[in-house]
């Protein structure tokens, strides 16, 4: 399933294509991102936000909660079912493209290199984890919610983990690819 998964995103990676995700996360990341950023910012002081954490226990994010206030709890809420529900979307996108493409042109087809285009999906899986245990806990605040308020930082990290490591095979197959074409030439 997964290399059936594999190679469908990497027959539908065409350039064009690859290139409108890139420009979709390039406007968005730069438009919505800061604007979202401010947004939450006002609300939580130096308190964080569980999204930009690399990790947080039960309490930093019960710490969170109350920091946050009424008014920023339901901003918060309102933000993972609106922004953060797109925002997922269009990394995996515009990852999963960008590796596909780059992997296409760095390494043979049957090098295992090529199912590298899948650690968006853990990302973007992890994303959604972290969004639902996260705004369930804070939804309830500050009644406790004692197994998602301890999972919640456990899917955090493993979201950066996957998004980091998307990064840099993105980063690793295209400069591979770059090679491969000036070797070629």
């Amino acid at each position: 399933m997964m290399k059936s998964l594999s190679t469908w995103i990497s027959r539908i990676s065409t350039g064009w294509l690859a290139l409108l995700a890139l420009l979709i996360f390039v406007v968005f990341t730069a438009t919505v991102l800061p604007e979202q950023s401010a947004r939450m910012d006002s609300y939580a002081g130096f308190a964080g936000s569980p999204d930009l954490s690399m990790y947080y226990s039960a309490a930093d994010l019960y710490r969170m909660a109350e920091t946050y206030g009424v008014e920023g709890r339901s901003a918060y809420i309102h933000a993972r079912f609106t922004f953060d529900l797109a925002f997922p979307i269009i990394y995996l996108f515009f990852l999963c493209t960008g590796i596909s493409w780059c992997n296409k042109r760095a390494f043979k087809p049957e090098s295992p290199w090529q199912l590298t285009n899948l650690l968006p999906v853990g990302a973007f899986l992890f994303d959604l984890l972290e969004n639902s245990s996260a705004t369930l806990v804070i939804s309830r605040y500050p009644d406790p919610t004692p197994v998602l308020a301890d999972l919640a930082g456990f899917f955090t990290a493993f979201k950066w983990l996957y998004v980091g490591s998307s990064m840099v095979v993105l980063v690793v197959g295209l400069l591979l690819a770059m090679v491969r074409l000036v070797g070629k030439r």
